[in-house]
């Protein structure tokens, strides 16, 4: 059975992947991942964590995949242990020097190769294997024709990891260092400023002559901007090449953002599994609900050959805004947790696990007093909604994005 492996930046985003279908979830401690600035869990938090993920039935993966330094040894290696006494179903390494001790140090601690070790061919996979990892997250550079070809080298006992959606990055296997010259905050060490997603003007010195194409608009140019990953039209592919879990990129993401493209994922495979026709018949609704998050135009990575476009995506866009969090139900009433303005009159959905809901909302009453109120557009106000279904505490509400520019669609088949 192919796992579905969402991220977890922190608390929220963990709850939101576990409701909404995750097998398993990665997420970080406040150091050693390569997210310094997402939430991440302290150790009260991925003790907590924990509980929830294996309440579940579900596994949690830990990132120690930064690339450490000397004097960083130890510690990494005394958290490692501290981790799995706590129970972490593995961790993510990517330097080869930290696998090694890591498996000397903590050999109960199962090891799985980040992609930042950029496991480009089977000698590199057969490597790790025989220093005992239990999975390889494939270099994002790999088309699926060469995962067939490394996943026959392999023992079947080495599970294989590739990503299936998020922002990808413009450099080999995330080895960039635009972060560190212009921004003083290394990628490598979980402080990427991500410039190249920044506005440029760009010339070559040596190459007057040959201007490079740029593509402008209102908003600027975009050139090293790389493409969002979408494979949801192609996950029986995927599963044909030999790959075990696929990755939703997203540490940085909001819960929200989990929710929506985990629910995606999770009721894809699950079609696929039962019925392949009903999978491809229920793709276009499902493409859909993806674009209803935010995201950057997409294509489908190295899967099929070198990306197109290989770079120039610009700034995101949504369909629907994220309104507010589902409490739970009172009196028949939707109990919600306002996160963005809506209006007694307009037409919401609730995002929940088994799809979205729409209602018109026909009245808008403050917790407290029952005031009926017009709209609302103070974070953090609670407030109930009849609207005649039931929902659970973890759903989502959304509204349409009044600020949408256009639709930037999906490119499922590019690079094919």
């Amino acid at each position: 059975m192919t796992e579905l492996l969402a991220p977890a930046g922190g608390m929220e985003q963990l709850k939101a992947a576990v409701r909404f279908g995750a097998d398993a979830v990665y997420g970080g401690l406040c150091r050693f991942g390569l997210r310094a600035k997402a939430g991440n869990f302290d150790w009260d938090g991925l003790k907590t964590a924990l509980e929830i993920v294996h309440g579940a039935g579900k596994r949690f993966y830990l990132t120690l995949n930064i690339l450490p330094y000397d004097d960083e040894m130890e510690d990494l290696a005394s958290d490692a242990a501290r981790a799995c006494d706590l129970g972490v179903d593995a961790a993510i390494v990517s330097d080869l020097g930290a696998f090694s001790m890591l498996r000397r140090r903590v050999p109960g601690l199962p090891l799985h190769v980040s992609t930042q070790a950029n496991v480009m061919n089977a000698e590199a996979a057969r490597v790790f294997a025989d220093l005992g990892a239990e999975r390889i997250v494939l270099s994002r550079e790999l088309s699926l024709e060469r995962i067939a070809s490394l996943r026959k080298s392999l023992p079947q006992s080495v599970r294989i990891e590739a990503f299936v959606h998020g922002a990808m990055c413009m450099a080999h296997s995330g080895r960039c260092m635009l972060s560190d010259h212009l921004a003083g905050r290394g990628g490598n060490r979980g402080a990427c400023a991500q410039p190249c997603r920044w506005e440029y003007t760009v010339t070559e010195a040596k190459r007057p002559d040959e201007p490079m194409p740029v593509i402008e608009d209102e908003r600027g140019t975009y050139i090293f901007s790389a493409y969002d990953l979408n494979m949801l039209s192609h996950l029986p592919e995927m599963r044909d090449a030999g790959i075990d879990s696929l990755k939703i990129e997203g540490r940085m993401k909001t819960g929200y953002y989990v929710a929506g493209v985990t629910g995606v994922y999770r009721r894809a495979l699950d079609l696929l599994a039962r019925d392949e026709a009903a999978y491809r018949a229920a793709l276009p609704e499902l493409q859909r609900e993806l674009r209803k998050v935010s995201h950057r135009a997409s294509n489908t990575g190295f899967y099929f050959g070198s990306p197109q476009p290989s770079s120039g995506a610009e700034g995101f866009s949504q369909t629907m805004e994220f309104t507010g969090r589902i409490l739970g139900m009172r009196d028949g009433c939707l109990l919600v947790e306002v996160k963005n303005r809506f209006h007694a009159g307009d037409t919401l959905e609730v995002l929940s696990p088994d799809g979205a809901h729409a209602f018109a909302v026909t009245d808008i009453l403050r917790e407290d007093t029952l005031e009926r109120l017009d709209f609302v557009s103070v974070a953090g106000q609670r407030v109930l909604l009849p609207a005649g279904f039931s929902a659970g505490a973890g759903d989502y509400l959304r509204g349409p994005n009044r600020n949408h520019r256009m639709d930037m669609g999906v490119n499922a088949d590019a690079g094919r």
